[in-house]
């Protein structure tokens, strides 16, 4: 515990009440909104939510049992931040950047003490530093210019960036060599004041990170699944929610984004989740490996962890959201596409409706705070592809995983040919499939190619577990095209001689549809781009010659 006796007096105030975790405090006048405090005799970490006169209202991201009136409140003139630099990727915080593991080593305990105060990035680790060529004394630099670089590992090189508000003249630059995260690497002067600059800076996680201009998204977000890239297409910097129950299947899409996902950079933060999905993640991510320039390497080296689970204090839920954003946003600045999943914001939004109903506010929809809305879009505007400050120029992008609004024609197709099977399957239950017509009747059987051999993946197998994005388009383009020459034949021939009907082109075309079937089996890593491309153009040219042959 801090020895408090070098503390000046009115540094403190003291707990005038205490409800669960809110905590109002007096003698605070001074204080600034979202200033960090520290509570009680255990340093409890605490923001201040609002300010009455000398009377502080605190939202307290520990346990706060034990914290009694007249226990000190220590202001320490700062907002919540958070570290950045060398040392995040394949680490795993809680809601307001503690290091879990480290603490877990440090205490020999699988509860968090309160009050444990230890650095968020380790600063014991060294790690070898390489000056920018363009970088020498007398360069001028300002915020955002890349002045370094060091391998964090094998799959991200880590950026060392002047911060957004620093400027000035190099005065000394650190010679190639290994440093610890804390070891002075480049001082600049600005008028005839010296800033000393290391690989860490630390940033306030409720002020977005600036950049020089927002792009328009014009990249897709590749995951993988056919599904998700066919029919409900995203963009990299992008938002999208992926709503659905317990035990349908939202982790395994969070897993196939941070294993197959076009993202450099993959920021996981578990808001209210429940301890044993993300000790799933935990237990899983490791096994999980790709393919980086003919070597296997494990997604946790491009992956950190934000773990706020259900059992954890309920105010920490908004700090862990506002975390991973902000870890996301410095790898941007760097030059990423990165890739942050918040799993679940639904559970932050009932923490702001707990913490709002003991700050007696007045409730909106289903007692929601009225500012809902306000919180969710500071939160989601930070996504988006951008214009990186500083030298060299780069761009970067956050997409947020958590109404999708992009469609192409095929797949609004795809989706009215469900939604139709949809519709014509309680006439069939009623009367039969042989009373349909004939269309109605091509309906239920290219659907039912498309449930099953198109929509349907299979995670366990080397040629379905991803599905890169010229295969799926291919696969759509023969289905499609299938429906369409098929509509046509028995559109153009219902009242000829030569009729055609679904029985005579399933009995015709019968090496046609199970090819259709068995488009899926192609591996990408064994048969390679060019020759599945080959092969779903030759059976199109298959299916044209066929309908061709029925229609003569």
């Amino acid at each position: 515990m801090a020895d408090r006796r070098d503390k000046k007096e009115k540094e403190y105030g003291s707990v005038y009440a205490v409800s669960g975790p809110v905590v109002t405090a007096q003698q605070m006048s001074g204080s600034a909104m979202y200033e960090l405090v520290r509570v009680g005799h255990f340093e409890l970490v605490g923001e201040i939510i609002r300010l009455e006169g000398d009377m502080a209202t605190i939202q307290v991201y520990e346990e706060t049992s034990g914290v009694t009136v007249g226990d000190p409140v220590l202001r320490t003139g700062k907002p919540l931040s958070v570290e950045l630099g060398p040392g995040i990727m394949g680490n795993i915080f809680d809601g307001i950047q503690r290091p879990l593991k480290d603490i877990n080593e440090l205490t020999k305990s699988i509860y968090i003490p309160k009050g444990v105060n230890i650095p968020s990035l380790d600063q014991q680790v060294q790690y070898l530093f390489q000056p920018e060529k363009s970088t020498k004394v007398g360069s001028h630099l300002t915020g955002g210019d890349i002045f370094g670089h060091v391998r964090e590992n094998t799959l991200v090189i880590h950026f060392i960036m002047v911060p957004p508000k620093v400027k000035g003249t190099v005065k000394f630059i650190a010679q190639p060599g290994n440093y610890t995260i804390q070891e002075k690497l480049l001082e600049l002067e600005f008028d005839n004041q010296v800033t000393h600059l290391t690989m860490m800076q630390v940033w306030p996680v409720r002020t977005m990170r600036p950049y020089n201009e927002k792009l328009a998204a014009n990249h897709p977000l590749l995951t993988g699944l056919r599904v998700l890239d066919a029919l409900f297409p995203c963009v990299q910097g992008g938002t999208t929610a992926i709503p659905g129950a317990f035990g349908c299947g939202k982790t395994v899409i969070s897993q196939s984004l941070s294993k197959y996902s076009n993202s450099d950079i993959v920021i996981y933060v578990g808001c209210g989740e429940r301890g044993n999905e993300m000790s799933e993640v935990l237990r899983d991510f490791p096994e999980l490996t790709m393919e980086v320039n003919g070597k296997t390497e494990s997604i946790m080296k491009r992956t950190s962890l934000v773990a706020n689970t259900s059992n954890m204090p309920v105010a920490a839920r908004e700090a862990s959201i506002y975390t991973g954003i902000t870890l996301s946003e410095y790898f941007r600045d760097m030059g990423y596409n990165v890739a942050m999943m918040a799993d679940s914001t639904s559970r932050w939004a009932e923490a702001l409706r707990e913490i709002s109903g003991r700050l007696a506010e007045m409730p909106a929809d289903s007692g929601y705070p009225a500012y809902l809305g306000a919180r969710l879009a500071s939160f989601y505007e930070r996504a988006g592809r951008v214009k990186c400050l500083g030298n060299p120029e780069r761009e970067g992008s956050v997409t947020i995983v958590g109404a999708l609004v992009f469609f192409s024609f095929w797949s609004i197709l795809v989706r009215e040919i469900l939604q139709e099977e949809e519709d014509l399957s309680e006439i069939v239950q009623l009367v039969g499939k042989g009373s349909l017509a004939e269309g109605d009747k091509i309906t239920l059987e290219v659907a039912k190619i498309l449930k099953d051999d198109y929509l349907q993946q299979n995670g366990y197998t080397p040629y379905d577990r991803f599905c890169p994005f010229y295969k799926a388009v291919g696969m759509m383009r023969n289905i499609i095209g299938f429906y369409d020459m098929a509509r046509h034949a028995v559109e153009t021939t219902a009242n000829s001689d030569n009729k055609i009907t679904w029985n005579v082109i399933r009995d015709q075309l019968s090496g046609v549809m199970y090819k259709l079937s068995s488009m899926k089996f192609k591996d990408p890593v064994l048969d390679g781009e060019k020759k599945i491309k080959a092969d779903y153009e030759e059976l199109y040219e298959e299916m044209v010659q066929a309908f061709r042959g029925l229609e003569d």
